[in-house]
C-alpha cells in the first residue's frame, strides 16, 4: 500500500482522467431516478443534487482475510472463516472460500472481523477541531426554518477528527446540520476517506436526509423572536409545510404540462418539496415521547415518512409505534438526564426498542464518542441483559452496521457481510465489543485506508502535516 500523500495523489490523477465534462444548467424535465423514486407520476423540480459526488475507488488487489471469526450482520458469526474481496466488493463469505488468482491471502490469526461502522449522526467537518469559533458551521441559527442550506457546503475535509473516526473503525458517516432549527437543513453522507473536497468524500447514490428538531433546542435559539413553546414549534413545521406543498403542485404542474415560464425556485422548497416526493429521507432530533408522537402526526398530515428520530431518549415508551410506523431510532447507549427533555432516560433504552423490532442504530453525536461506538454498542447490550433482554452479539452488531445503513437508505450497498456488497470491512484486534479491543485495520471499497501496525497506512489531514513523532515517542 502506498502512503496517503501519494495515496492522494493518486486519486486526483484519476478524477483528473476520469472527470466528466461540466454538469449543464439544472433541467426541470423529469429524471429516471426521480420517477423511479416518487410515486406522483415521476415529476420533479431542478437540481437533484448540483454536487455530485466525485469519489474515486483506489483499485486494489484481491484479498482474502482466512482464519477470523465473522459477525456478519446477516446471519449467525462464523467461526473460523474466511472473506474474499475483489474490485471493491466482497465476492463469498463462509468457511471457506475460493482465493482468487493473484489475491492476497491475509491469516487473521483468530481475531474478528465485522462490516464498517456507520454513524448516522455527525458534525465532524461541520463542527471542526480544533473547536473554535472560526471552525463553528453547523447551525444557521438566523432562521428557525432553514431548508435551503446544505451541511456539506460547511464541511472541512480537512478536519483532523475524520482519520481518528476512521481508527474507530467508523466507514461511513451522515454529516447533520446541528439541532437549533426547527429544520435545520440537508445532510449529507460521506465516506471516511481523504479527499480534497468535499466531493471526494460524498457517497455516491446516497440520498440526502432532512434535519428536523423538536423539543427544547429550538425554543432556546430562538426564545426572544419566536418560536418559544413547543406549541409554536409545532405551527412553525406546518406553515413550512403548507408552503412547501404549493411549491411542489406549481412544478409538479409545469414539468406536467411545461406551459408559460417554470415556477421561480426557492432553494428551501425545493428541498422540502423533494421531501414531499420522497426523494429525501427526514432525521429527526427528538427526545421525548409524545414529541415524536406529535411528529408522526405532522408526518401524516403531510403525507412524509420520518426515517428515524435521533436520540430519542424516550423512544422505549413508544417502541410499538415506531416498530408499527417502520421508522428507525438513533440512539445513545447512556446519554440522558442533562436537561428536562433528557430526563427519563433508561440505560435499557436501546435494546427495548430493539426488542420491540425497531432498527435501532447507536450513533454518536460526538467526535469522542463516534471513535468507540463499538464499546456505546457494548453498553447497551450488557444493559439490556441486565434488564432480562436476551440481546446477544449477532444482534447488537446491526445496532452499528446494517440498521444504520437502512437509515441511510444504503442496505442494499453497505451494512453486512455479504456478497455483492461493498467491502468496507474491520480486522479488530479481539472481540469487537470488549473494552480492550481496537480495529487493527480498516477498509473501504476493498482497498486498506487504516492500520494500526503501519504508521505509514494511518491518515493525517493537512492540518495535521507538522505534527511529527520522534523515535523515542517525543512529539514535535
Amino acid at each position: 500500500m502506498k502512503s496517503y500523500l501519494v495515496r492522494i495523489a493518486l486519486i486526483a490523477a484519476i478524477a483528473g482522467c476520469t472527470q466528466a465534462k461540466p454538469a449543464a444548467p439544472p433541467s426541470p424535465d423529469v429524471s429516471k431516478d426521480s420517477a423511479a423514486q416518487t410515486g406522483l407520476g415521476g415529476v420533479s423540480q431542478p437540481n437533484a443534487d448540483p454536487f455530485p459526488s466525485t469519489y474515486v475507488r483506489v483499485a486494489s488487489a484481491p484479498l482474502v482475510i482466512r482464519n477470523v471469526n465473522i459477525m456478519t450482520a446477516a446471519g449467525p458469526m462464523i467461526r473460523n472463516g474466511s472473506v474474499s474481496v475483489s474490485n471493491g466488493k466482497i465476492v463469498a463469505v463462509g468457511a471457506t472460500v475460493d482465493v482468487p488468482a493473484g489475491a492476497t491471502v491475509m491469516d487473521g490469526g483468530g481475531k474478528y472481523v465485522t462490516p464498517g461502522i456507520i454513524d448516522t449522526h455527525s458534525h465532524l467537518g461541520v463542527y471542526a477541531a480544533p473547536g473554535v469559533q472560526a471552525n463553528s458551521d453547523g447551525n444557521e441559527a438566523t432562521n428557525p426554518v432553514t431548508p435551503n442550506v446544505w451541511a456539506e457546503h460547511s464541511v472541512w475535509p480537512q478536519d483532523p477528527q475524520f482519520p481518528r473516526n476512521l481508527a474507530g473503525g467508523v466507514t461511513t458517516l451522515q454529516v447533520l446540520p446541528g439541532s437549533a432549527n426547527l429544520i435545520g437543513g440537508r445532510s449529507v453522507v460521506l465516506k471516511v476517506v481523504p479527499a480534497r473536497t468535499v466531493q471526494g468524500m460524498k457517497f455516491p447514490g446516497a440520498k440526502y436526509g432532512l434535519k428536523m428538531a423538536c423539543g427544547e433546542n429550538p425554543k432556546r435559539v430562538y426564545q426572544n423572536r419566536g418560536p418559544s413553546t413547543r406549541m409554536g414549534n409545532v405551527a412553525g413545521y406546518r406553515a413550512a409545510w403548507i408552503q412547501a406543498e404549493a411549491y411542489r403542485r406549481k412544478w409538479d404542474k409545469w414539468n406536467k404540462d411545461h406551459k408559460g415560464d417554470p415556477p421561480a425556485r426557492d432553494l428551501g422548497l425545493e428541498t422540502l418539496a423533494e421531501v414531499l416526493r420522497g426523494n429525501i429521507l427526514v432525521h429527526n432530533h427528538c427526545y421525548r415521547a409524545d414529541e415524536m408522537a406529535q411528529m408522526i402526526d405532522i408526518s401524516k398530515e403531510f403525507g412524509y415518512k420520518i426515517r428515524a428520530f435521533h436520540h430519542g431518549v424516550e423512544a422505549y415508551k413508544i417502541a410499538d409505534i415506531l416498530a408499527k410506523e417502520g421508522i428507525g431510532a438513533s440512539l445513545w447507549a447512556d446519554w440522558g438526564g442533562f436537561k428536562m427533555e433528557a430526563l427519563d432516560a433508561v440505560k435499557a433504552n436501546i435494546a427495548l426498542t430493539s426488542n420491540a423490532g425497531v432498527r435501532v442504530a447507536v450513533h454518536s453525536d460526538d467526535p469522542s464518542g463516534s471513535q468507540r461506538l463499538n464499546q456505546e454498542a457494548a453498553k447497551a447490550m450488557a444493559a439490556g441483559i441486565a434488564a432480562g433482554i436476551p440481546i446477544t452479539e449477532d444482534m447488537a452488531i446491526k445496532w452499528l452496521t446494517i440498521n444504520p445503513a437502512w437509515q441511510l437508505g444504503l442496505d442494499d450497498k453497505i451494512g453486512s457481510i455479504e456478497p455483492g456488497k461493498n467491502a468496507d470491512l474491520i480486522l479488530w484486534t479481539g472481540d469487537p465489543f470488549s473494552v480492550y479491543s481496537k480495529p487493527e485495520k480498516v477498509w473501504i471499497d476493498g482497498t486498506m485506508y487504516f492500520d494500526r501496525l503501519d504508521p505509514r497506512e494511518q491518515w493525517r489531514t493537512d492540518f495535521e502535516l507538522g505534527y511529527v513523532t520522534t523515535p523515542a515517542g517525543m512529539n514535535r
